[in-house]
């Protein structure tokens, strides 16, 4: 893990396409701006771990549930 020690209003630059700026600090806070491509994911480690969590739940339902879930819908747009 690099550690960098930056000022408000000093930036980080990850690659040719990530600027990482540091808008301000209060009280106990940092905040940061990040400036990057459309295509790149950011998302706070918290939301992402909720993310993985309900994948690996998602993952693991029976299939049953799933075949369940297709009747319903077949049943939905099927004409009667």
């Amino acid at each position: 893990m690099l550690v960098l020690t930056r000022r408000p209003e000093e930036k980080i630059k990850i690659g040719d396409h990530i600027v990482i700026s540091i808008l301000g600090i209060e009280g106990g806070n940092v905040r940061i701006g990040i400036d990057a491509p459309k295509e790149v994911t950011i998302l706070r480690m918290e939301v992402f771990e909720q993310i993985q969590k309900e994948n690996i739940e998602s993952a693991s339902k029976e299939w049953t549930d799933i075949s369940d879930a297709a009747e319903l819908i077949k049943k939905r747009f099927t004409k009667e």
